[in-house]
């Protein structure tokens, strides 16, 4: 549990450090210069930014509303009993889910924390659809997902100005968090599992 409100702190602690230092609400235009933000042209030169991108905001309104929902996953989290499995795979999926921009040229570059926080979710639903006491909310979480994700039509639409929020939302982001968040989580509770089935047959032993 521990270690998933770490990870959590850490997107959270992140933004709000960049956004104290450099400030927010500087413009997409100067996106792909800030040296936290990733850039499909030169990522490969500044690597660290799968990971820093997710701190880089570009309107007080974007900041703010991530924060809180970044906020209410660590508490469903903590609530769930997530732990150090389902921290592993949020750390996973949040640089793969960056990388996996690249499938869309219409997206130059990437700041923001709608990927991890699409991935955090993901995470949560694997880990909910692996316990018998949550199983049955797993397919709402998803559900929910799907539906956000079909009204955002990432594959149409990667990105899309949203005024409520004054800047742009890369939906490309939110469908690659998703995915990856869902892979990793599988893959992290699978091999929790057999992590359990071995110490089981040792101790029997």
């Amino acid at each position: 549990m521990r270690a998933w409100l770490g990870v959590c702190a850490l997107l959270a602690g992140g933004s709000a450090a960049v956004a104290l230092v450099s400030g927010v609400g500087a413009g997409e235009r100067s996106l792909a210069a800030h040296p936290l933000a990733w850039d499909a042209a030169g990522w490969m030169l500044r690597p660290w930014t799968l990971w820093t991108s997710a701190w880089v905001h570009t309107s007080a309104g974007s900041l703010g509303g991530n924060l809180l929902a970044v906020a209410a996953l660590a508490v469903l989290g903590s609530a769930l009993g997530a732990g150090r499995a389902a921290a592993i795979a949020l750390l996973a999926a949040w640089p793969l889910g960056a990388v996996s921009l690249l499938a869309w040229p219409q997206i130059a570059s990437y700041g923001g924390l709608g990927g991890p926080i699409h991935a955090a979710a993901a995470v949560l639903g694997m880990y909910m659809a692996t316990r018998a006491e949550y199983k049955a909310l797993s397919p709402l979480l998803f559900a929910a997902l799907g539906l956000k994700l079909l009204a955002e039509r990432a594959w149409f639409q990667p990105v899309a100005f949203d005024p409520s929020w004054g800047a742009n939302l890369v939906y490309g982001a939110h469908l690659t968090g998703t995915l990856w968040g869902a892979a990793c989580g599988a893959l992290a509770q699978r091999f929790q599992a057999l992590l359990r089935m071995r110490r089981t047959s040792s101790v029997v032993e």
